[in-house]
């Protein structure tokens, strides 16, 4: 498959596609990419073009719109919440794996080693009481 005919395919729908597939006036998808809601690509002819991950944004919008009530303002401050909560799982499951991998190269130290080489105080070995 030549590259341009891959790309193409992986572009998207048209906005009238897109309209219909949803039961939308093509001025309301207008509407929400002018406000920054959705951002779909352009092809060379400037068409718009829907992605899958355009759609799935767009039934949140939708749905937030539509089943609860929320309007413009409230869904782009939801969506920026949203976008904001996947960024910080994402910090925090890579701090957590550079935790774990600390925690095991420490012990995997440990269990080579038994007397800590970076202690702040070297501690002198235990004698044995023998009274």
């Amino acid at each position: 498959m030549p590259p341009r005919a891959r790309k193409r395919a992986k572009a998207g729908y048209m906005i009238s596609a897109v309209a219909e597939l949803y039961k939308l006036h093509p001025q309301t998808l207008r509407l929400y990419e002018r406000v920054g809601l959705l951002k779909p690509s352009r092809s060379e002819g400037n068409t718009r073009l829907y992605t899958d991950s355009d759609l799935e944004r767009l039934d949140v919008i939708l749905t937030l719109a539509r089943d609860m009530g929320v309007n413009l303002a409230g869904i782009e401050i939801i969506l920026n919440m949203r976008e904001k909560m996947v960024e910080m799982e994402r910090q925090m499951t890579e701090f957590a794996t550079v935790v774990q991998q600390e925690l095991s190269r420490v012990a995997s130290m440990r269990s080579q080693d038994k007397e800590p080489r970076h202690a702040i105080v070297r501690a002198a070995p235990r004698l044995s009481r023998t009274s």
